[in-house]
């Protein structure tokens, strides 16, 4: 699936697609997504002139959709062949949505502000995508009736590992899930081997908290995405 994108945006994005290859994007598939997927259609109109910058922008119900680096960064870490079933914790303005279902084969996608999961899905019916679901709840529940899955992408920051989200990852299965206080947590892959869970620290980041049973409560700190 091609989508057709308006002349003004195509220098700003072939720009944005050269930035990615020279801070270490190398996984082809994971290009091609963001040479086809419009980002410029998941922001406000009001930021539209900076959708193809590599910087995070607010989305509303003070949310931000992140960096395209961040999701660069996590897509070619999850090395995605087009067979997967992905669960997504946070669709957001639903752009990483869309990158993923062109990458794999089926998106499980949740959110917990019902007017962005909307949205998100408004826009993502428009370009045609049939290969997501959507579910409008507490992410951290994860979303077992489809259980098990070959990959779960958490876009919120958690104070530990959600046991329930941890249950859901089938075997060889990998999590990224940023861990630690509000202000600033580390970028963790895991993996299952079994019973055993391998985990991986991979960068510090900040992302907003994630809120739910199994996260944070609903005063912690919100923090817009950033490196």
């Amino acid at each position: 699936m091609a989508f057709a994108i308006e002349p003004r945006y195509v220098a700003p994005r072939r720009r944005l697609i050269e930035a990615l290859r020279r801070n270490g994007i190398h996984d082809e598939r994971v290009l091609e997504a963001f040479e086809s997927v419009p980002r410029h259609l998941f922001v406000p109109t009001g930021v539209r002139h900076r959708a193809y910058e590599d910087s995070a922008l607010p989305i509303g119900s003070g949310q931000t959709i992140s960096q395209p680096s961040i999701h660069a960064r996590y897509l070619q870490l999850l090395e995605l062949k087009g067979t997967e079933r992905v669960l997504e914790i946070g669709t957001g303005s639903g752009y990483q949505t869309a990158l993923l279902a062109k990458l794999c084969a089926q998106v499980f996608t949740i959110e917990r502000i019902k007017p962005l999961l909307d949205l998100a899905m408004e826009i993502l019916s428009e370009l045609e995508f049939s290969n997501i679901a959507y579910l409008a709840g507490d992410g951290t529940l994860g979303w077992r009736a489809y259980a098990p899955y070959d990959a779960i992408l958490v876009s919120a920051g958690s104070p530990d590992l959600p046991e329930p989200l941890v249950s859901q990852l089938g075997e060889g299965g990998r999590m990224l899930i940023p861990i630690g206080p509000p202000e600033e947590q580390v970028l963790e892959m895991i993996v299952r081997r079994g019973e055993a869970l391998e985990r991986q620290e991979i960068a510090p980041v900040r992302f907003v908290p994630l809120l739910g049973a199994h996260g944070w409560g609903a005063d912690a700190t919100r923090r817009p995405a950033t490196e």
